[in-house]
């Protein structure tokens, strides 16, 4: 079963998303902070990660590249999530190695797109 992992220090948003990804194939666990996430990653990397683009402890694109430069056997496909399209953004967090990005507020349909596109079902 994938799992997948919501960083996002609004627990809207983590709500949000958790209602419309989690199901019988994806478990989503919740990060309201960049520590956090780490944390959750550094004891079992989940198989997808969406990082808010405005966390208040940490850069997206530092999480990033903190959370590639762990040993797992799972390498993860991260999008960072933001508010509007900001190409630099963008740009620092692909070249962190993130996969791509999503913008909020999402709907139902956005969002599983985004996980479409990542060929992640959900």
């Amino acid at each position: 079963m994938k799992r997948c992992l919501f960083v996002d220090d609004s627990s809207v948003i983590r709500k949000v998303a958790k209602r419309i990804l989690g199901g019988s194939d994806l478990i989503v666990v919740e990060a309201a902070s960049g520590v956090e996430a780490a944390e959750i990653c550094a004891s079992d990397m989940p198989d997808v990660i969406v990082i808010d683009g405005g966390l208040a402890d940490i850069q997206a694109a530092d999480l990033i590249r903190r959370l590639r430069a762990m040993e797992s056997p799972i390498k993860p496909q991260i999008l960072v999530s933001l508010v509007e399209v900001d190409v630099a953004a963008i740009m620092r967090a692909k070249r962190a190695g993130a996969q791509g990005y999503l913008l909020k507020p999402f709907n139902r349909a956005q969002l599983l797109e985004s996980f479409r596109v990542l060929k992640i079902a959900a």
